[in-house]
């Protein structure tokens, strides 16, 4: 078994706030269910106009009618809204190319990768690159006689230099070749620059630069090397996580902690990706995973409580229904600008800021999950024992307090003074809050087929849930990849851990309908972790019809054959049950669907088939147990042996250049299934 799962390749940091996925494809659905088409071509036209006035009206007016409007944001994109904001950043007025740097900035957060990479196709660059040194002037200018400098043209300079940044790193993301040309900027010096001078910048615009370094330093060489190899840097990074106060900036105290509590968190994780650092380092004698992230990263995955989140955003909702729109307020005359936002629409978005701060949280904890320490057998009586243990074993065992109350985990968790023999002992201290987590909320999936009231919050909620899973994910795996006899023993912390699963997994559900695609993600890495538990647990779990029939549905639609191979390796473990014969030979009857026949190939893929072949030949290698009364009454070695020729070919069919591990493993399974067979004959029942 290997460790999924941290996806490298394109995977967005920033997921679509407003998905547009509930729409059929094509123009005609958009129109249909917009409310503002009447207002696209007047804005469309304003774009070319000679009148200064107009074209920044034309400007700010996209970016008012893309919020929270896929709809309306596809007619745009339709009417080539791109290529006009595109050409009005090299317009002749700074106020236009201000606002068009705006409205493109948003439609990169709301739209995702389609949008990026249509700008990209569209030669955004261009201009991009020319915005860099003329920030880089103007903020020098700033920064070395403050006094000089006039607080609004302050505010704008910050604001354009956070969109053009943000710009950057969306499309950073958008594919290898735009990756390798925003390389070739030389960003690096000029992002550690607003981290460099936090204490005299927006916290929001530092927020923005240590977002695009942080996906600059994920699996990106170049970008790597030249934030590991100066020192500096890396004692930037390390002073910011480390100090206490919050910067100055932002509309109110909490506002602002929020936002550094993000920047702390961004850069634990460009340390993280960076690492190991070299010898003349600040940082070079901590591990960023047990010294920074885990210590860092879960108190805030464990101070949020999702439900919490959920109703407070059905209550602003609700009130923002009651205010005007801002399109009904929006003309020549009165023109607000691009990031103008209501009292109420602040509050939606300090919540999002917070639950894309635990996403990001998760998403760098699946990282270090990966590469956690085995956890010893003993767990130490005193806490000053062990001290490579902290942050990986918990010293308190006790649930979170936003942890339901019905949880089946609650009777297994003792009091204080009971920890450290708890059942739950050994297990990271990440698995309780992940497992809150993981639990969907009313807001977590747009309704079939519609949109979210708030869609924002519906792709932030997502996002956390299929972190959480991830993490989930890569910690059963590391911890079963190392057999501990001591945790294997602790057999209701499994029964407890594979209920809670369940019960997030029964409210995800396994209807999806358009535009809740984010619940085929949970089910493909729910699986994982399904597999991971049950490895630790086999023969302990108790098969659950309905879960099993589950199990092999997700198995039978998904189309990944890694998402197969965690589905056959699940009901493995499942099927190992010794008291549960009936759910063994269900179990048993869909895995030898899977092999090949005389006259059939089988319908799954290779590394499927491997595992299918591996399963059957674990269940039954012990001919003692009582549910091997099942193999003997199916006659499954003659199903078995009418195999070997295809599983032969299938094998012989890997490419060892290609894949020499499948390719050993799958020589591996074919000699067992060989010799299995011939065993279980010689066994002459």
């Amino acid at each position: 078994m290997g460790k999924s799962q941290k996806k490298r390749l394109m995977r967005r940091h920033n997921p679509m706030r407003v998905p547009d996925s509930h729409l059929p494809a094509g123009l005609a659905p958009a129109e249909s269910s917009s409310t503002k088409k009447d207002a696209i071509l007047p804005i469309i036209q304003k774009m070319e106009s000679p009148d200064v006035a107009e074209r920044k009206w034309a400007c700010v007016a996209v970016s008012n009618l893309i919020q929270n409007d896929p709809s309306t944001r596809r007619l745009l994109q339709g009417k080539n809204v791109v290529g006009a904001l595109i050409t009005r950043l090299s317009d002749s007025e700074e106020e236009v190319w201000i606002e068009a740097a705006g409205a493109l900035r948003n439609l990169c957060i709301d739209g995702g990768y389609d949008i990026c990479a249509e700008m990209y196709n569209k030669n955004i660059l261009a201009p991009l690159k020319t915005f860099v040194p003329k920030i880089s002037t103007i903020l020098s200018r700033f920064l070395e006689s403050p006094k000089n400098a006039p607080e609004n043209a302050k505010k704008v300079v910050y604001e354009f230099a956070d969109n053009v940044i943000t710009i950057l790193w969306c499309l950073s993301e958008t594919s290898n070749k735009a990756l390798n040309a925003i390389n070739q900027i030389d960003l690096i010096p000029f992002l550690m620059s607003f981290l460099a001078s936090r204490d005299k910048l927006p916290v929001s615009t530092v927020v923005a630069a240590a977002q695009s370094l942080y996906v600059l330093t994920d699996d990106n060489p170049p970008t790597i090397d030249e934030v590991r190899c100066n020192a500096a840097y890396s004692s930037c990074l390390l002073d910011i996580i480390r100090i206490d106060e919050s910067i100055q900036g932002g509309k109110g105290k909490h506002v602002a902690e929020d936002r550094f509590a993000t920047l702390k968190v961004l850069c634990c994780g460009i340390l993280g990706n960076v690492s190991p650092l070299p010898p003349s380092s600040a940082a070079s004698t901590l591990d960023v995973n047990n010294d920074l992230i885990l210590p860092l990263l879960q108190p805030i995955i464990s101070s949020v409580s999702l439900e919490e989140v959920a109703q407070q955003v059905q209550e602003l909702v609700t009130r923002q229904a009651n205010e005007p729109l801002a399109m009904e307020n929006l003309s020549l005359k009165n023109t607000p600008k691009s990031d103008h936002r209501s009292p109420t629409e602040l509050d939606l978005e300090r919540l999002e800021n917070r639950l894309r701060t635990v996403q990001l949280a998760l998403e760098i904890l699946t990282g270090a999950c990966a590469t956690l320490p085995d956890p010893v057998s003993n767990v130490p009586n005193d806490d000053n024992d062990d001290k490579e243990l902290e942050g990986i074993l918990p010293e308190d065992a006790e649930m979170d307090d936003d942890m339901d109350e019905d949880m089946p985990l609650d009777e297994n968790i003792p009091s204080r003074e009971d920890t450290k023999t708890s059942s739950l002992a050994l297990l990271p201290t990440l698995v309780q809050p992940l497992l809150t987590l993981v639990q969907p909320t009313s807001l977590s999936f747009p309704p079939p087929s519609s949109s979210s009231v708030h869609p924002p919050t519906t792709s932030a909620l997502g996002a956390i849930h299929v972190s959480a899973f991830e993490c989930l994910n890569n910690i059963f795996l590391s911890l079963s990849t190392s057999p501990n006899l001591e945790l294997t023993a602790k057999e209701d912390a499994g029964r407890g851990v594979w209920a809670e699963l369940w019960i997030a997994l029964a409210k995800v559900g396994i209807d999806i309908a358009p535009g809740q695609e984010r619940k085929q993600e949970i089910w493909e890495i729910a699986v994982g972790a399904l597999w991971g538990i049950g490895n630790i647990w086999k023969a302990t779990l108790v098969p659950d019809e309905e879960q099993v029939q589950i199990l092999i549905k997700i198995c039978d639609s998904s189309a990944d054959a890694q998402v197969h191979v965690k589905c056959i390796g699940t009901l493995e473990c499942l099927a190992q049950h010794p008291d549960f014969i009936d759910a063994n030979r269900a179990i048993a009857s869909y895995l030898l669907s899977i092999l090949p026949s005389v006259t059939a190939p089988s319908m799954k893929g290779t590394e499927p088939l491997i595992q299918a072949v591996s399963a059957l030949i674990d269940i039954y290698s012990d001919e003692r147990l009582p549910y091997d009364i099942n193999f003997r009454n199916g006659k499954y070695h003659e199903r078995l042996a009418e195999s070997v020729d295809g599983v032969k070919k299938v094998v012989r069919a890997i490419d060892r250049r290609k894949e020499r591990d499948l390719k050993l493993r799958g020589e591996e399974v074919r000699d067992n299934l060989v010799a299995f067979i011939k065993y279980r004959k010689g066994l002459r029942f």
